[in-house]
């Protein structure tokens, strides 16, 4: 396990310091972590990254050498480098499960610790949480656009650095990919890997189909031919035809081609006529080559016969939405024992904070199962769900809704207590399962490529009377 310690801005440190010399090292502080609305036509997006941020913060610990490089600094006194040598993190943290559709403002992370402690693991949580959340959102869009189909994670070349092609790779398998190219991911995870030839492959030998029937030879049980080396339709499908009737005569069966450039549509039309009239109906045509969720819905409506797609650059990089927005605000203090809330006061109306010690609360319909709407509350309270439930829009206020016959699932389940880890972590797969249950939930208008429908995340009356309380207080002092 990694010390990610040290992988923190400064300005966290030297707030650090501050609390330490102004006497507010015992200070309890809430803290939440939540997103901003996207700026991609998303309205979820897919939380991921809750392993390795449980892995971050059970080993949180300054060794000799990150001290000595702190003094080197000479900004820091003794008496900050001793609260550091001891340095452990003794809070609490809830958290929604990985996999889990989530919606902008709602807090993913809860942390109450002391100031000290929530403050220095702001920057570490954002950069896990913010990167694996946005991966598996992108691939959550690719995959349903896909219908049905297998896709692929091909991105491990194109992702920006290592550990984002390890890790993504993780996310992706999240949002819903069935598999990933990257052989160390698999390792580490647990997850199916796959991948067959480049077109070096081909290249290297006198012709195409010598290339094939070396290919053929060493994995005849698994045989996936790369045909657009040269010319697709002229040579590729035929000199994969060849080689799959050679497999056969032998006992295998070949399990396809894969299109990596040309127009995808037209040639996977040709191909799949070619595979059906030599007898080989349940050869795949696996497709790569600059895909997203816009590319394979427009072939999908073209009526091209692609059975798995292999998406990599523009998944492991969110092409479009380059990054989450994840921030990560102070909510409330509790001095004395007494709970204080706190908010976050601007004139641009989405970065005003949500105040309190809070909950979310997923409303479900008991007949059907699906997701109503998102209730924020303050934690204390709790929600009766034998009488009629009121909820309407924070902005918009006069939108309301009355719910009746109605589940309610709370979001934040608690992962530490007292510095004490108290969840397990779910295996890969499992988190993986709980994505694809959870997106049963949502009907199919909230989850379209273009122009989805916006999922409902309201305040309980509770929350918003107090925010509002304390936005009147703020202004009242600015006047």
């Amino acid at each position: 396990m990694r010390n990610l310690t040290m992988m923190t801005d400064l300005y966290e440190l030297t707030m650090m310091n501050g609390y330490l010399k102004n006497g507010m090292k015992d200070n309890v502080a809430v803290f939440d972590l939540f997103f901003r609305p996207l700026q991609n036509n998303s309205v979820y997006a897919i939380m991921a990254g809750l392993e390795q941020a449980i892995e971050y913060i059970e080993n949180l610990h300054f060794a000799q050498e990150d001290l000595d490089y702190l003094r080197s600094l000479k900004i820091f006194d003794e008496d900050f480098m001793r609260y550091l040598k001891d340095f452990r993190f003794s809070g609490e943290i809830y958290a929604v499960e990985e996999g889990t559709p989530v919606f902008p403002r709602e807090p993913l992370i809860r942390v109450k610790a002391p100031i000290m402690e929530a403050q220095l693991i702001e920057t570490a949580l954002l950069n896990i949480i913010n990167h694996q959340t946005l991966i598996a959102t992108k691939a959550s869009k690719v995959t349903t656009a896909a219908e049905g189909a297998t896709v692929l994670e091909f991105g491990l070349r194109r992702a920006q650095g290592p550990d984002a092609g390890i890790y993504g790779a993780r996310a992706a398998m999240i949002g819903g990919c069935a598999g990933t190219s990257n052989v160390l991911t698999g390792q580490m995870f647990d997850v199916p890997i796959g991948g067959t030839h480049a077109h070096s492959w081909v290249m290297s030998f006198p012709d195409e189909l010598s290339a094939f029937r070396a290919y053929a030879e060493m994995y005849p049980s698994g045989c996936l031919l790369l045909v657009d080396t040269y010319n697709t339709l002229k040579s590729g499908v035929p000199n994969a035809i060849t080689v799959f009737k050679e497999l056969r005569a032998k006992g295998y069966e070949p399990t396809g081609i894969r299109l990596d450039s040309g127009d995808l549509a037209y040639l996977s039309k040709r191909a799949r006529k070619m595979l059906d009239e030599a007898g080989f109906e349940n050869a795949k045509i696996f497709a790569s080559g600059d895909l997203d969720e816009n590319v394979i819905w427009d072939l999908k409506m073209q009526g091209a016969k692609l059975d798995v797609y292999g998406v990599g650059t523009k998944l492991i990089t969110s092409d479009d939405l380059p990054a989450l927005g994840g921030v990560y605000k102070l909510a409330a203090e509790i001095v004395n024992g007494k709970m204080i809330p706190k908010i976050k006061v601007s004139e641009n109306a989405v970065k005003v904070t949500n105040p309190g010690y809070k909950q979310v609360y997923r409303i479900y319909g008991k007949a059907d199962g699906k997701a109503i709407a998102d209730l924020i509350t303050l934690d204390e309270e709790k929600i009766d769900t034998e009488k009629p439930l009121t909820i309407f829009d924070p902005v918009d206020t006069w939108k309301k809704m009355t719910i009746t016959d109605f589940t309610v699932k709370p979001l934040l389940v608690p992962i530490f207590k007292d510095g004490k880890k108290v969840y397990n972590s779910p295996s890969l797969k499992e988190i993986q399962k709980n994505y694809f249950a959870q997106m049963d939930t949502f009907w199919d208008e909230y989850k379209r490529l273009t122009r989805p429908h916006v999922y409902k995340v309201d305040l309980s009356d509770k929350l918003y009377q107090l925010k509002k309380q304390l936005l009147e207080e703020a202004g009242a002092e600015r006047n």
